[in-house]
């Protein structure tokens, strides 16, 4: 049964001890909210965003992928609005020299007073606010000189757009369709936190999709709201947990006709996960002014031409990864007689999780037992995400539920008699008895 709610600090406790996440830079003092995946991590991350592009590319026939450059002519970002307007609002206390975003004074804490927020005591000497521009500044070439100031993307939408008659082209694909991408991007964050969910470096799944001028777009709109919340659930998000928030016109951009914040609760509270948007033509329109070049698309059939409507769904994939951990962390007691014991299991959805197989055998110091266990994580591997371990057999199982994988085979001395082996489920801890050779058809029915 469970008995307690996940907490921050039990979220980077585990991530930290199991390979999940660590501070990056750490026998340096760390570099303020970046942070590095370890193995555990990594496999977490590269199965969410698999399963990202499984929905995008494998299950569809009408979305192509591209992969965009980070370094990009400064010129897009004065077409997309990001060097004139992508700031944040910046105050800094004299008292403390600690820097706030001046419209989450009311969700910061003050340097020298925590129980406070900055501005709510007479010490407190904040300046005036100011307009902060996210975007990291580098140059390119070996010397720093006029017109070599670039920067790296802030999101990798408009790599698709700047991209988007050179997909015509290759893809022989006409409204509607879609481009994919996943990629870094980078904001220089006033306020970063909440371990990664708010990070200066971050990855994006992003899909643009283009839809004729036929009266048609707010369906599209909606045919993706609902392909998007059909994916949350598939992959096991708690419904509780989840809302689709439908934005006012006035937190709507003034091009957008609709809009939709996906959002998680968070330990601390409703989080951002995703933004579905209906955008307009206005993104290609802005390249088209001012690039000179022609991203309209032609129709052959109607011999019309126009600015396709975008409908775009814009998800970070290391806030998905954090909500996936999140949401499948439970700590629960077991009660075995008199004997109380406790657990934390991670209850991954069996297709994102890092391990789907752990085996061992019942005595690491027997050879028999070892060389048959290892022969059937060898044969497993090609199959699944298979994980050979040996150790004691309890600390083995509480590891293996740590790092969330499905289902523990035990190889015992009854498995050199009969060729059977112990199969232990995660969740329930139920144990059957299952053949060697049936192994694989057993794991697949379970696994999906």
């Amino acid at each position: 049964m469970a008995t307690d709610v996940v907490t921050m600090d039990r979220i980077v406790s585990l991530s930290k001890r199991r390979g999940f996440v660590f501070p990056s830079s750490e026998i340096y003092g760390g570099v303020g909210s970046t942070y590095d995946y370890g193995h555990y991590g990594v496999l977490l991350k590269t199965n969410v965003k698999g399963e990202w592009w499984r929905s995008m590319l494998q299950e569809r026939d009408d979305i192509v992928a591209i992969d965009s450059a980070i370094i990009q002519s400064p010129r897009v970002w004065e077409a997309s609005g990001h060097l004139a307007g992508f700031s944040d609002p910046l105050v800094d206390c004299r008292t403390c020299g600690r820097r706030f975003r001046a419209d989450h004074l009311d969700q910061a804490q003050c340097g020298r007073r925590p129980s406070l927020h900055p501005g709510e005591f007479a010490e407190c000497d904040l300046t005036e606010a100011r307009d902060f521009n996210l975007m990291f500044e580098t140059t390119v070439g070996p010397v720093r000189e006029s017109g070599s100031t670039v920067y790296l993307r802030p999101e990798t939408a408009q790599g698709i757009f700047i991209n988007f008659k050179n997909v015509l082209q290759f893809s022989r694909k006409k409204p509607p369709f879609g481009i994919a991408q996943i990629g870094k991007s980078f904001r220089n964050e006033i306020t970063p936190g909440n371990f990664t969910f708010r990070v200066r470096e971050f990855e994006q799944a992003e899909l643009e999709f283009f839809v004729p001028q036929d009266g048609n777009d707010l369906e599209w709109f909606q045919q993706w709201v609902t392909a998007r919340k059909k994916w949350y659930s598939d992959y096991g998000v708690r419904a509780d947990r989840l809302r689709f928030y439908e934005l006012t016109p006035e937190e709507r951009p003034f091009y957008a006709k609709a809009g939709i914040d996906v959002e998680y609760l968070f330990p601390w509270g409703w989080g951002e996960l995703e933004s579905i948007a209906h955008r307009g033509t206005y993104d290609l329109d802005r390249h088209i002014e001012y690039s000179g070049k022609d991203l309209q698309f032609f129709d052959e059939a109607s011999k019309a031409k126009y600015t396709p409507i975008l409908i775009e769904s814009s998800a970070g994939m290391d806030r998905t990864t954090l909500t996936m951990l999140i949401d499948a962390f439970d700590r629960e007691t077991i009660v075995e007689g008199e004997k109380q014991t406790e657990r934390t299991v991670l209850r991954f959805h069996p297709k994102i999780a890092p391990v789907q197989v752990g085996v061992f055998p019942l005595a690491r110091n027997k050879p028999e037992l070892v060389e048959r266990a290892q022969g059937i994580e060898r044969g497993l591997r090609p199959a699944f995400r298979t994980q050979y371990d040996e150790g004691n057999v309890g600390q083995l199982y509480r590891r293996q539920d740590e790092i969330g994988t499905p289902f523990c085979i035990m190889i015992d001395y009854q498995t050199l008699d009969d060729a059977t082996v112990t199969v232990r489920d995660r969740d329930s801890m139920k144990q059957d008895r299952v053949g060697a050779d049936a192994l694989a058809g057993y794991l697949s029915e379970r696994l999906g």
